[in-house]
């Protein structure tokens, strides 16, 4: 059926009309080697082996579902963003009292936390890529996601952190450099890989949505909006000057563990600031429920793509197909059809635990996305 009346496209490269954020659900054979690996009862090289295996599989079912850009699923990760910050240098692995705070539940309680200088010399991540780079093929993108680098920021100031932050920088300005330069050699390492989609997950930008955030860090005695205008900065510097044909991204999420959420409130407060950022040339953002607030945020785009999150990944069932595509006829009051591109708002899987779904709705919910883009983009 012709559902919008404006002829629009398909994409040659990412973002693609129908398309992904990055993690997937854990499959029971992946779950049961990291037990077993955990428990002392295979070697690293064996966990590495299943782990290989089952990411060769998870390429295939992208495929098979199609989609064009594709990922490892996370699969070698316990964290989304943890487990990229304890691999660069000066950064530890620590235990902390409690964990992050979601609707409901609380994750396991670990962090990242300063030894010393950040640098980058070397990354885990960096052959994790060039392995599923090599699964893919030349048919598909192979895209590597990382957490931005206003977020590794966010972590090294938590309440649980900041001492050991302060106690290896004196002067904020100097850590915020050495982040910078840290994140843009790892973008350049991956680049020499052969990445050449790029994608930084953010969860600071949907905590500066969230009033009560606000209202927190107010009585605190900080100003917010010089948080907002840190954090771009960062994020600017991090990836200025990179190689024209990397396409770098980045993805807004407010909270996704076990199908749970962490904030809420609309683009509004954070738009200007947040699709001002120099260098990102598409912006994944969440609008599958009313706690994103409305479209309108959407004018303060530069040009860039924008991919809309309208399907949930927290749970499996499938979403109306008239409500999407009324949704999308919206966001075209503020954004051309051109730049428009469709995902579920988030990974199902950011954290190891995954969100509460069967890996069959996972495949239908990508296949029911596949179905309403290729209807709209011809």
């Amino acid at each position: 059926m012709s559902i919008i009346e404006h002829q629009a496209k398909q994409r040659n490269k990412t973002p693609f009309r129908h398309d992904i954020v990055g993690s997937f659900l854990r499959p029971e054979a992946l779950k049961a080697a990291r037990r077993k690996f955990q428990n002392g009862e295979i070697t690293a090289e064996q966990l590495k082996k299943v782990e290989d295996e089952e990411i060769v599989k998870l390429v295939a079912k992208q495929k098979e579902v199609g989609l064009k850009a594709v990922t490892d699923g996370e699969f070698r990760r316990s964290w989304w963003h943890l487990d990229f910050m304890w691999g660069l240098d000066g950064v530890e692995k620590a235990e902390v009292e409690k964990g992050y705070r979601f609707q409901g539940e609380e994750t396991r309680a670990e962090t990242a936390r300063l030894t010393g200088k950040i640098g980058f010399s070397d990354h885990p991540f960096v052959e994790h890529f060039k392995f599923l780079k090599s699964v893919a093929g030349d048919d598909v993108v192979a895209r590597q996601a990382i957490p931005a680098p206003a977020q590794f920021l966010a972590e090294l100031q938590r309440p649980e952190n900041i001492w050991g932050t302060e106690a290896v920088y004196a002067s904020r300005d100097e850590l915020i450099a050495d982040i910078a330069q840290a994140y843009r050699a790892a973008v350049l390492a991956f680049y020499e890989a052969g990445c050449r989609s790029l994608q930084l997950d953010d969860c600071t930008w949907g905590m500066l949505c969230d009033q009560n955030y606000w209202k927190t860090r107010h009585a605190a005695g900080e100003d917010v909006s010089q948080i907002a205008e840190t954090y771009a900065r960062l994020n600017e510097a991090a990836i200025r000057d990179l190689p024209e044909d990397l396409v770098v991204t980045t993805h807004v999420c407010r909270g996704n563990y076990h199908s749970t959420w962490a904030s809420s409130g609309g683009y509004e407060p954070v738009a200007e600031k947040l699709f001002g950022i120099g260098n990102i040339d598409a912006f994944y953002l969440e609008f599958d429920t009313e706690r994103a607030g409305d479209f309108s945020p959407l004018r303060f785009l530069k040009g860039q793509q924008v991919v809309l999150g309208l399907h949930s990944s927290k749970t499996g069932e499938l979403e109306d197909k008239e409500q999407i595509v009324s949704r999308i006829k919206e966001a075209t009051q503020y954004v051309d059809l051109e730049h428009i591109c469709l995902s579920p708002q988030c990974g199902f899987a950011s954290t190891e635990e995954g969100n509460i779904l069967t890996e069959e709705q996972q495949w239908k919910k990508l296949a029911f996305i596949k179905e309403i883009a290729d209807e709209i983009w011809k």
